[in-house]
């Protein structure tokens, strides 16, 4: 009877400590990049987080940080659960935080990419092209993104200065890390010649909060298509949270009653998005061979390395090319792949 009575007891308590841990683990945090004024960032994601509250039963809180690699820390921390992050900064954080793709966005124009641009002024009539941007006589201020950004920092970086064997810092008067926004605001009073952004930054989220300044500024190169920015969790989060989460995302704006609908592609409006789709961790592969392509280019032209150093540094970076190919044909079926 006794024995009985403490196995029962033993069970008991071991549904109410799991209990109690799944009641405490009803909070998820939502990361958010910090390139606008809080206050704007509210007023855009906190309708879309009440909205996934109401579609998951979760507490869903929005974690404001910095930069990419605030974001990352906090999600290697486990003091964030679910991020939107550009394709490099989600290599990093599958490398550092063990997160993993689990959809993107949908632009608002229902593609399933955006763009890198190289921004000037409009009244700079000397700069109009990437040839006037690559002259390198060290005249002029450069404006570049986070060095965890895909269309502010690995893109130009891959499709102008490797491609180019230009190194920026041999090239501009100087050179300063912003985000999109910081750079954008830069161009137009003057205080960069010319820096990264995209098209949604410029063409979406400046000419709506600044219009003023969004019609100072004139592209002058764009980038090949970019895959849509990656929504990620970390890899250990619950798969009940995952499996809320991941239905209330990918059925905003499509499910619910024609009222519930309306008011989800509204609330997609106003972040200018078209919706969710899902993905996985094959969309960064890419990105990784873009980033050892990158990383090649600069070993070739540092004068700095020896022969063997850069050999071995190249051969290493090699095998990762061959690799991700490797993953990338096994994920994808394609043998042809590259």
């Amino acid at each position: 009877m006794k024995k009985a009575l403490i196995i029962t007891l033993a069970a008991l308590l071991a549904v109410t400590f799991a209990t109690t841990g799944f009641a405490a683990r009803k909070t998820v945090n939502w990361g958010i990049l910090a390139v606008e004024s809080q206050d704007d960032l509210i007023n855009r994601w906190g309708p879309l987080l009440k909205e996934l509250e109401k579609k998951t039963g979760l507490k869903i809180n929005p974690f404001f940080a910095a930069d990419y690699t605030g974001v990352i820390e906090a999600m290697r921390f486990k003091k964030v659960d679910i991020v939107l992050y550009g394709n490099k900064s989600a290599m990093t954080a599958a490398d550092l935080a063990d997160s993993e793709i689990f959809g993107k966005i949908i632009e608002s124009d229902g593609s399933e990419g955006y763009y890198s641009l190289l921004v000037t002024r409009k009244d700079n009539d000397k700069i109009n092209n990437l040839k006037d941007v690559l002259k390198c006589d060290k005249s002029l201020d450069f404006g570049i993104g986070d060095p965890q950004s895909t269309s502010g920092f690995l893109v130009p970086t891959t499709f102008i200065f490797s491609a180019n064997k230009v190194q920026p810092k041999e090239c501009f008067k100087t050179v300063r890390n912003a985000s999109h926004q910081a750079n954008l605001l830069a161009v137009a009073n003057g205080q960069v010649d010319v820096a990264t952004a995209n098209n949604r930054a410029l063409y979406d989220r400046l000419a709506a909060t600044n219009p003023g300044d969004a019609a100072k500024i004139k592209e002058i190169w764009r980038s090949p298509l970019i895959a849509a920015d990656p929504l990620c969790w970390r890899k250990d989060l619950d798969n009940d949270i995952k499996e809320k989460i991941y239905f209330a995302v990918m059925s905003f704006g499509k499910m619910g009653s024609p009222e519930q609908v309306r008011k989800e592609r509204q609330i997609l409006k106003t972040l200018k998005y078209g919706g969710f789709a899902p993905s996985s961790d094959l969309q960064s592969l890419p990105f990784r061979e873009m980033q050892a392509n990158k990383e090649i280019m600069q070993i070739e032209t540092d004068s700095t390395m020896s022969a063997e150093e850069k050999e071995y540094k190249i051969k290493a970076l090699q095998k990762e090319i061959d690799r991700v190919r490797a993953l990338t044909t096994e994920l994808t079926g394609n043998i042809s792949a590259r």
